[in-house]
């Protein structure tokens, strides 16, 4: 293998009806390195990226709250299944939606809670004529999206309603989707893992995918096999470091693959007062954990550089019986200030921090440049509501991960006095290579975070 053998960024892997994106390798740095003064990179020419988890129905905020601020805070309870991770986190107390409060048009806190949180936007409260703002992800999308092969993803682990009323008279839209292209058409997340592997590793045309699917499925192969000889030729000539880092990019795939068939298929919406997951094969820490892998993966072969991620909408009342909570979500929520009410909520929260320090967990187990992949992103992780009882968008629950390409000082509890959330979004936009003047509520930059 000569040395100087190099290989384009924009390498893919190409068989019937599949299109498998490639990492980074050291065979492509020179060409990386050339990007370095395109916008949305870091110094070395890697690719910043940026996510959003939003988790329904608030939280038990005295079992949130870190105490101490700066480097020298001491992790909540909630918080503690972070605690390997704090080095890369900030938790952000302070930041505020004041547009997801009623602001003189009555209830419908959880549909404009998640309505607002990545627009910053007042929702109209109508069922049927729908108005919100174009969303921080989509803003984004807009300036670097054709840069990658998708401008964003958008995903969730809920089946719900797009027509109709849901909450107090506003469009069930509002509380199904946290990520809008306009004012007037929000981008529907895709629930099902299998689909959200297919539209990452699919390509060719659309019968072509579809037979790729099947033969896939009848025959039990995965989408590698339709590659193979491609990957035998690319490994020939590639570097030790290099066949180490496909090899292990491959094997995720495939595992991956594994856990979507063993997953199952997404059962219906969860009935009023039911106890577990409906369906043996399904689990709701499976569906969400692949979710998590579906954004590492289209992160790591910059196949987009946006996510967004809908863990669950606004005022659904899944039961947590795998978090010791065999009652619904919302029903916790009302709290009422009964201990046993509280002691459960946070226990859903507690589960909730699990799961999102596995995501943690994979972004930095991919190694990128001279750090890791979680390195250059910034991964906003909270919700649009604090305190549920009394549906608080102020004082939100809210960790920003990752370094932002070096642009990000981690390790820190910033508590600020009542902050727009937007103006946290508009700083993320400027390291993002799409500046803006305004965006939502916001009044500045939150350049804390620096």
């Amino acid at each position: 293998m000569s040395t100087n053998w190099q290989i384009p960024r924009r390498t893919f892997l190409r068989g019937m009806g599949t299109v498998i994106a490639l990492p980074v390798l050291d065979a492509m740095l020179p060409s990386v390195s050339a990007l370095a003064a395109t916008v949305g990179t870091t110094p070395a020419g890697m690719p910043k990226r940026m996510a959003f988890v939003y988790l329904p129905n608030g939280m038990n905020m005295a079992k949130w709250a870190p105490e101490g601020v700066g480097t020298d805070y001491t992790m909540s309870s909630t918080l503690e299944p972070l605690a390997a991770h704090k080095a890369d986190i900030n938790v952000i107390s302070g930041l505020a939606h004041r547009k997801a409060f009623g602001n003189g048009d009555g209830g419908g806190d959880h549909a404009r809670s998640s309505a607002t949180f990545l627009t910053g936007c007042q929702a109209k409260k109508s069922a049927s004529d729908i108005h919100i703002g174009i969303s921080v992800d989509q803003v984004a999308a807009n300036a670097i999206g054709d840069q990658t092969r998708f401008p964003s993803l958008e995903l969730s682990c809920d089946r719900g309603q797009e027509a109709g009323s849901c909450d107090s008279g506003y469009s069930c839209a509002y509380q199904f989707n946290i990520s809008w292209r306009s004012e007037t058409q929000p981008m529907n997340p895709e629930i099902e893992p299998k689909a959200a592997f297919d539209r990452l590793f699919g390509g060719g045309s659309a019968d072509e995918s579809r037979e790729a699917r099947l033969r896939r499925e009848n025959q039990n192969k995965s989408v590698l096999d339709f590659v193979l000889d491609q990957t035998r030729g690319l490994q020939r000539n590639l570097g030790s470091n290099d066949r180490n880092k496909l090899d292990e990019y491959l094997t995720a795939i495939r595992e991956v693959e594994k856990r979507i068939d063993q997953n199952g298929k997404m059962p219906p919406p969860v009935p009023e007062g039911a106890m577990g997951d409906m369906e043996a094969e399904y689990t709701f820490e499976r569906h969400m954990r692949l979710m998590f892998d579906m954004m590492t993966l289209s992160f790591q072969t910059d196949s987009t550089r946006i996510a967004s991620f809908l863990v669950s909408h606004d005022g659904g009342n899944r039961p947590y019986p795998f978090a010791g909570v065999p009652s619904g979500h919302h029903s916790m929520s009302h709290h009422g200030n009964n201990p046993e009410k509280l002691a459960n909520l946070a226990k859903i929260d507690h589960w909730h921090n699990v799961q999102f320090a596995y995501f943690l967990e994979k972004l930095k187990s991919v190694k990128e440049g001279n750090g890791t992949l979680l390195d250059n992103c910034m991964v906003v992780f909270g919700a649009g509501i604090s305190d549920p009882n009394q549906h608080l968008h102020d004082n939100l629950p809210i960790v920003l991960a990752g370094r932002g390409g070096g642009t990000i000082t981690t390790g820190r509890h910033i508590k600020v006095d009542e902050t727009p959330m937007t103006n946290l979004y508009s700083s993320l936009l400027s390291r993002m290579g799409a500046p803006v003047e305004r965006f939502g509520d916001s009044k500045g930059k939150f350049e804390v975070i620096a």
